[in-house]
């Protein structure tokens, strides 16, 4: 099916600029969600203190209440990206998870707060898998990784304005204007994109056999259930985001417990050595498996199997010393490492199939990291939390990340396991 002979020829001259203008908007809207997204994290300690919640409830918030609605929304939203215009289910996407984030500055208790955040995940689970298919559809493959690499930036970008405006703002006005101030501006911007960013040509890149093909939802789920490397990939990347969200959603809490920081200096200290690090992170992950694929597809699963064998070593120093600047710096490398594989999966993982199954099989990718990651990841750091607390006092809170952090390290062995079997299932793909 993806074969030279017969592909659909490029837009004409511009078409790199409209790419390019439609990359970065997409971007900007993915750091709205993350904006959106961790700003609760960074406002966690107040929200705390002002409601009376346990690390246990705090995990649930953060976590598996919004993951549990992002990822049941997830799957049928893609579906039907796959086969209408995606840049209007991004728009109407954005409206809702801004919206709803401006409401979470009202919430009086922590129902209401709960519901505004599940809110918060009805929205966002309309963002990633139909821009993932657009990239797809304005990016030729041997560019995919670092364009959905540089998309992926948006995380950390958003992780960072949120860490800065959610530590200053809710130190001088409070946690609920925190929320206000991030949620209004996705509002109004959401309008701005509708207007200035053009829907792709679907299957731009591949045969008009390939770009004409509308499977239904059960052809999808055959396709990629034959593809044994797609269900590592997607396990692999559930274990890294495990840690990543689940010692991430906690490093502002852990920083105040156990090195004395404020709220404001969490806020300075996690955006430039965390998000800042996760941003260079995912830019280079994706960059280098496209630079080393050219020659070994599987290079696409080895650079994050790679990446995550340096970091576990670096994650102790992290958790474990008492010195705030070293620990700060061990956080830098080993955020940068564990944040190296999103680009390079989603552009392999789409490698694997058809374009009209693009945006359904990020949603499905997303469902395994998302479940895995973002549901259990903070939640087993918050219970763990309370365990130890009980036993250690403030330093709690320090071991039950690092046991998260061990708990993850199974996604080294799952990225070679993928490896193994990534070049059968692309010849298999390519032939369907």
């Amino acid at each position: 099916m993806h074969t030279d002979s017969d592909t659909q020829p490029a837009e004409e001259s511009g078409s790199s600029r409209t790419a390019t203008y439609a990359l970065i908007m997409l971007t900007i809207v993915y750091a709205f969600n993350f904006v959106d997204r961790q700003i609760l994290v960074i406002l966690q300690e107040p929200i705390k203190n002002d409601m009376g919640l346990s690390d246990v409830q705090l995990g649930l918030l953060s976590g598996f209440s919004f993951a549990l609605v992002y990822i049941t929304a997830g799957i049928p939203i893609a579906y039907w990206a796959d086969r209408t215009n995606r840049r209007n289910i991004i728009t109407a996407a954005l409206l809702i998870w801004s919206g709803m984030t401006a409401l979470s500055g009202l919430a009086q208790n922590y129902t209401q707060l709960l519901l505004a955040r599940i809110g918060v995940g009805i929205g966002e689970a309309g963002g990633s898998p139909p821009a993932h298919a657009m990239i797809s559809d304005y990016y030729p493959p041997q560019k995919r990784a670092t364009a959905l690499a540089i998309y992926s930036t948006g995380v950390h970008i958003g992780v960072l304005t949120g860490f800065l405006l959610g530590g200053f703002i809710s130190q001088a006005f409070g946690w609920r204007a925190a929320f206000m101030a991030v949620g209004i501006p996705g509002v109004l911007f959401a309008t701005f994109f509708f207007l200035t960013v053009k829907e792709p040509q679907r299957g731009r890149w591949e045969t008009k056999e390939a770009a004409a093909y509308k499977p239904t939802l059960g052809e999808t789920f055959r396709v990629l259930s034959s593809f044994r490397s797609f269900w590592y990939i997607a396990a692999a990347t559930g274990l890294t985001a495990f840690a990543g969200y689940g010692i991430g959603n906690f490093a502002p809490s852990f920083m105040m417990r156990s090195h004395g920081l404020s709220l404001a200096e969490v806020g300075i200290v996690l955006a430039l050595f965390g998000g800042g690090a996760g941003l260079l992170g995912t830019f280079l992950g994706g960059y280098i498996a496209d630079h080393l694929g050219v020659r070994d597809k599987r290079w696409y699963v080895w650079v994050p199997a790679i990446a995550g064998a340096i970091s576990l070593p670096l994650g102790l120093p992290y958790l474990l010393l008492d010195n705030t600047t070293l620990a700060v710096g061990f956080m830098f490398f080993v955020t940068l490492l564990i944040n190296t594989y999103l680009g390079p999966c989603l552009a392999i993982s789409h490698a694997l199939v058809p374009p009209a199954m693009r945006a359904l099989t990020s949603a499905i990718l997303f469902f395994v990291l998302n479940l895995i990651g973002l549901g259990l990841g903070p939640l087993t750091a918050g219970l763990l939390s309370d365990y130890f607390t009980g036993i250690y006092g403030t330093d709690g809170l320090r071991y039950a990340l690092l046991v998260v952090g061990l708990l993850s390290s199974p996604a080294i062995l799952l990225f070679y396991l993928a490896g193994r079997h990534l070049p059968a299932d692309l010849a298999r793909g390519a032939n369907q």
